[in-house]
């Protein structure tokens, strides 16, 4: 029987730690790292038709689509912002705009060659997770207005995308067999991953005594009387994070 790993609740609080837990649970290695390096001109070549792709689908449900209607900052477009979802098209500056963001994304993912677990690009991947909750995350983000998004769309958006680079990899015929396999498996591995670094800032976890990030998680939880039921509900997440910290923390000693 192989050794136990041991891994300390607590521990995961802080992103290296959780980053090579992450990693050893789910076996991301340097391997699955080249692989995606690899794929990075086939994907870059398409990066423009994924992009359309991605943001076709968002607008396609009213749900997404209205993240998309306010104006940022630095636009200076005539006709940046909308009024409704029925406004957004691929050509609307708004959209324009996030396809930007998300290209940029896209090319980090494939052109990170430092898979150590202290690497600055977890980190980032970190705060792309922070910057949807209606935090600032990044420094540019501190002050614009708040952009939250909920977990559920970040979720299916990441399968979404997994699904859409799972089908371009394994329709380029310029690529065989073993090396589709390696970078379809690369890519699942590290989209869990970046599933992971969203999740952490949206959930209750009583075992790491951790809460979700976003003024609207916050009010949920220290709501006071405009709703008794969820300021209870509050209360009882912090006291039960409380308490298993209490009591772990003298288990140990």
């Amino acid at each position: 029987m192989s050794k136990i790993a041991h891994v300390d609740p607590r521990s995961l609080n802080e992103l290296i730690s959780r980053v090579h837990y992450l990693k050893s649970f789910i076996q991301f290695t340097d391997e699955d790292g080249t692989a995606i390096q690899a794929a990075g001109p086939l994907l870059s070549q398409l990066l423009p038709i994924i992009l359309d792709a991605v943001y076709t689908h968002l607008l396609s449900f009213d749900i997404t689509a209205k993240a998309f209607l306010p104006k940022q900052p630095e636009q200076d477009e005539a006709g940046a912002g909308a009024q409704s979802v029925e406004e957004l098209s691929l050509n609307h500056p708004n959209i324009k705009h996030r396809k930007n963001f998300l290209g940029q994304y896209l090319v980090k993912l494939v052109s990170n060659k430092d898979w150590s677990d202290a690497s600055p690009f977890w980190r980032y991947l970190d705060l792309v997770g922070v910057m949807h909750t209606g935090e600032p995350g990044f420094k540019h983000r501190a002050k614009r207005p708040e952009l939250r998004v909920e977990f559920i769309h970040m979720g299916l958006l990441l399968g979404w995308v997994e699904d859409l680079i799972a089908k371009t990899v394994l329709e380029e015929e310029s690529l065989d067999l073993q090396t589709k396999t390696k970078v379809v498996r690369a890519f699942n591995k590290l989209l869990w991953i970046q599933n992971d670094l969203f999740a952490r800032h949206y959930v209750v976890d009583p075992a790491t005594g951790s809460l979700p990030k976003g003024s609207e998680a916050k009010k949920l939880l220290l709501a006071t009387s405009a709703n008794s039921t969820y300021a209870n509900a509050g209360s009882l997440v912090l006291a039960v994070g409380a308490a298993v910290l209490f009591l772990h923390s003298h288990h140990s000693k």
